[in-house]
């Protein structure tokens, strides 16, 4: 029980001193992208035979593209605790949302306000499970792939081979466990039969892999000055030194 207490302790003071560290833009963006993403996977942008997509494909490379700033300049651990609180954010943005659409009003007729901001409890549900679980995974394949590159880990090369494959595996899993969650398990049930196959849940999430594969490419650059920046103005080094002296 004593241990459980310490561990507890330690957890919370070294959140704390990451989230006085970390920068606040990265994790505006961040937490901002997430909310949208959990919005925009209302709405199928297309659906053929061999193909869906939902909205959330034009925000989701922001994520991956702050999860694999924050990794590299702090850590995959506390690019995990950033996740848990966008998540946590995102679920009490929902929440409002979900009072302020059950709120009856006679200004107007806002029916379409509450069917999108009211949300879908099952919708929720499966971008919640699958943004933690893929942002884990790519937390994690982005620090180990870093390590293979012992001569230079801070290079442009090492940084970009840890953001590209870490975000192409993390954005498959996250829209393929999306897919599965939402357009196989509960939309036939729900939504009067509409749903997508196992073959389109997988070429969806392929197909989003790579699109936000070539976002990110294209704004790498920009993730690699940043945290080439915060090197040299050895930004969150409270936080990096608490880390290394051992006590988490």
């Amino acid at each position: 029980m004593i241990k459980i207490k310490n561990w507890i302790r330690k957890e919370k003071e070294e959140t704390a001193i990451l989230l006085r560290c970390i920068p606040a833009t990265v994790v505006t963006l961040f937490v901002v992208s997430v909310v949208c993403m959990n919005l925009l996977a209302n709405k199928t942008l297309l659906q053929l035979d061999w193909i869906a997509l939902d909205g959330g494909i034009l925000i989701s490379w922001l994520s991956f593209m702050c999860m694999d700033i924050i990794t590299k300049h702090f850590g995959p651990k506390a690019s995990n605790k950033i996740s848990i609180l966008a998540a946590m954010i995102n679920l009490l943005t929902c929440l409002i949302f979900f009072v302020a659409s059950v709120i009856p009003s006679n200004a107007d007729d806002y029916s379409a306000f509450n069917s999108i901001f009211g949300g879908t409890w099952f919708i929720l549900l499966g971008s919640t499970i699958a943004f933690l679980s893929s942002a884990v995974i790519n937390n994690m394949l982005n620090w180990t792939i870093g390590k293979a590159f012992r001569k230079n880990p801070d290079g442009k090369l090492a940084y970009a081979m840890q953001s590209y494959i870490s975000t192409f595996i993390g954005q498959f899993l996250d829209n393929f466990i999306f897919s599965i969650i939402v357009f196989v398990g509960f939309a036939p049930i729900f939504w009067d039969g509409f749903h997508w196959t196992v073959l389109q849940c997988a070429t969806c999430a392929l197909t989003g892999a790579v699109a936000e594969l070539i976002m990110e490419i294209a704004f790498s650059p920009i993730g690699y000055r940043l945290v080439k920046k915060w090197r040299a103005n050895r930004v969150g080094y409270e936080y990096l030194e608490y880390i290394e002296g051992g006590k988490s």
